[in-house]
């Protein structure tokens, strides 16, 4: 892990009560992740993955333990947090151009210099061409990318990636594996990714945090070689050490089967 932590999960669980009873999703999670760096959940369905993300974007609290942002104590929704979803949610009236300013506009910071960082965003995408489409003109992976700039639009410090990648097919996702982490890396955000994916969590993380389910735990945290995070996602799976790492987390995921 980097230095200068600016995310801390301490003791932190969480237990949903519905009218069925009530399901302990999380227990005792505790992690840090440093400035800069790209973390992965990685875990079966239902182990609390997407709920970790929710309750550090204050969307929801948690039912004992702490969670914080640079030393402060996340309690609400913050303009330090980007939130990137399987779904683009794109909406089909505005044009592209209209739709990346969203975000600017809720949080009243669609300023002209604002938006010529929206523009340059969408030029870094290969998308410029494409700002007055509508979203229905635009495939999948454009529509992603799409997403992608507006979220980054409001300057967020810290990404949410809830597998953005897994409605796609196979050659886009490996594009934007690498377009997403040189754009991150360019601009020093911190990212944390969910994922099912064992082989994207090796080809995006610094390091991958294991989750096991029944309550969600985290079952094992692996630190990734430099072989790996300082190549692209799309030429590290070339590298002799990423089958090494996939049978390693392959064996930990499913050692109790």
């Amino acid at each position: 892990m980097k230095n200068n932590p600016i995310i801390s999960f301490n003791q932190v669980s969480k237990t949903y009560i519905t009218l069925d009873g009530e399901t302990e999703a999380l227990k005792d999670v505790n992690f840090t992740v440093g400035e800069g760096e790209f973390v992965a959940l990685l875990g079966p369905s239902g182990c609390g993955k997407t709920t970790i993300l929710s309750l550090l974007a204050g969307l929801i609290l948690p039912t004992s333990g702490s969670i914080f942002i640079r030393n402060k104590k996340v309690e609400t929704p913050s303009r330090e947090i980007g939130y990137m979803l399987q779904q683009d949610y794109l909406l089909s009236w505005r044009t592209i151009r209209h739709n990346i300013m969203l975000g600017l506009e809720i949080s009243k910071q669609n300023g002209k210099e604002s938006y010529q960082y929206a523009l340059d965003l969408l030029d870094e995408m290969e998308l410029s061409a494409f700002k007055d489409h509508y979203p229905n003109q635009l495939s999948g992976g454009m529509r992603q990318r799409v997403a992608l700039v507006r979220t980054l639009a409001t300057r967020p410090d810290i990404l949410l990636l809830d597998e953005p990648f897994s409605a796609l097919d196979y050659t886009t996702r490996l594009r934007l594996e690498d377009l997403v982490i040189e754009t991150l890396k360019k601009r020093r955000k911190t990212a944390l990714l969910v994922t099912h994916d064992i082989a994207e969590a090796i080809a995006m993380a610094d390091r991958i945090i294991i989750m096991d389910s029944n309550p969600g735990c985290i079952k094992k945290t692996v630190n990734l070689p430099p072989s790996l995070t300082k190549t692209l996602p799309f030429g590290s799976r070339e590298v002799p050490d990423f089958q090494k790492y996939f049978q390693l987390i392959w064996r930990e995921m499913n050692e109790n089967d």
